[in-house]
This record gives structure tokens, C-alpha cells and sequence, in this order.
């Protein structure tokens, strides 16, 4: 199947909690989880795209992972196993795309988009928030135990992208790094030292994912 974006989303941070209670009553805070799809040429910076933002710069963000991509055929499966009429954006994505997922896209992946291209940083790791902001308390647990975590892009050179348009993969320097690996991998960094040594050597990983397989290394 060929890869095209079927979908694009964005969206800036904003308060859940407290005043404005989310659907599970907890205390306030901040994300940039929530998406709305954009109709017609959104321009992708080389730290956002345009109208997009994050609020935690810690694990989202930066230059290694300005773009969150998510396979739209995982919205089937989702739809099926749990009680959510979940749209396009729902898992916080950037990016929804065909013909890509977990399993065939590897860490430096390169890809063309028009005049965008892209470089694959790193696995997404889902956090509180997801389930949070759909009120299933599991959901987060439920995306890692089935590998649809999406992941992350940086951006090689700006361009404007539009929903419709082919992803032509230029370039696969690191064939052995699919992101379900990869993530596994990091997982068990303290378990399986062998791997994590081999991972963190990847230069295309994300820097940060880099310093905690080797700060696990030392222990």
C-alpha cells in the first residue's frame, strides 16, 4: 500500500482539570494533546507546525520531535475493541497516514512529503494524558501492550504539506531499528544491556532516548 497522509492535525495546549473538569475529575493540567483536523496547506517548521504547540518541551517537542505520526488504519482496530467513536487526532497525532505503521518504519527512516522532508526520531511513549483526556483509565497501558504508539519525526527541511499527499521513503539507514523493536528495547534497557548499548549507538535516535539508554547502561 502506498503511504499518503490522510489527515492533519493541530493544536495548542490548553488546561483539563479543576474549573474545567476532564472526564476523569482529576487535578488540573496542561496539554497540547487535543487535535483539530486542518483543511488545505499547513506549513511544518522545523519545531512545529503551524498553529500546533506542546506544553511539556520535556517528552514532546524540541527539534527531535517537532511531528507525531499515527498509521490510520489502527482507528479501526480502536473503534472495534473499545466504546469511542475516536476520529482522526484522537491519540494526539500530527500526521494520520496509510500504507505505514509500527512494524515497517524503522529509527532514520527518511521520507519526502512534496518539498517537506522528514527523519523517523523515535518511538511515542503514551503517557497519563491519552487515557485522561478519553477517560479510559487503561488506555495508555492498552496502546503499549498492542504497539500503536505512533512515532516521531524531526524535520530536515521545511515545506508546506497538505491531506492527500504521498510519503516517498528516500532513505533507510537503520533497517534493524523498526519502532516496535526499538520501543521494546528501550522498555528493557536495564535488562537487556546488549541491545540498549546497540540502540543508543543509533545516531538518528533522539538525544534524549540516547542519554537514558546510557545512563541505564551504568547501573
Amino acid at each position: 500500500m502506498e503511504a499518503r497522509i490522510v489527515s492533519i492535525q493541530v493544536g495548542l495546549p490548553k488546561r483539563y482539570g479543576g474549573s474545567e473538569t476532564d472526564k476523569t475529575g482529576e487535578r488540573e493540567w496542561v496539554s497540547g494533546i487535543a487535535k483539530q483536523r486542518v483543511d488545505g496547506p499547513v506549513f511544518v517548521g522545523r519545531l512545529n507546525l503551524a498553529g500546533d504547540g506542546q506544553a511539556d518541551l520535556v517528552y514532546h517537542g524540541g527539534p527531535d520531535r517537532p511531528v507525531l505520526m499515527y498509521a490510520a488504519d489502527h482507528y479501526a482496530q480502536w473503534r472495534e475493541e473499545l466504546p469511542r467513536p475516536f476520529e482522526y487526532g484522537a491519540f494526539g497525532e500530527n500526521l494520520t497516514v496509510t500504507g505505514l505503521e509500527e512494524s515497517s518504519v524503522c529509527i532514520g527512516d527518511i521520507y519526502r512529503i512534496g518539498d517537506l522532508v522528514l527523519e523517523v526520531s523515535q518511538p511515542r511513549n503514551p503517557c497519563w494524558k491519552l487515557a485522561s483526556r478519553h477517560g479510559i483509565p487503561d488506555l495508555a497501558a492498552r496502546v503499549e501492550a498492542t504497539s500503536r504508539t505512533g512515532w516521531y519525526l524531526r524535520v530536515l527541511q521545511e515545506a508546506f504539506v497538505e491531506a492527500g499527499m504521498m510519503l516517498e521513503r528516500v532513505a533507510r539507514p537503520y533497517p534493524e531499528w523498526t519502532i516496535v523493536r526499538a520501543r521494546q528495547v528501550y522498555r528493557a534497557r536495564r535488562e537487556q544491556k546488549r541491545e540498549a548499548a546497540m540502540l543508543a549507538e543509533c545516531p538518528a535516535l533522539s538525544a534524549d532516548w540516547r542519554e537514558a539508554l546510557r545512563a541505564a547502561l551504568k547501573h
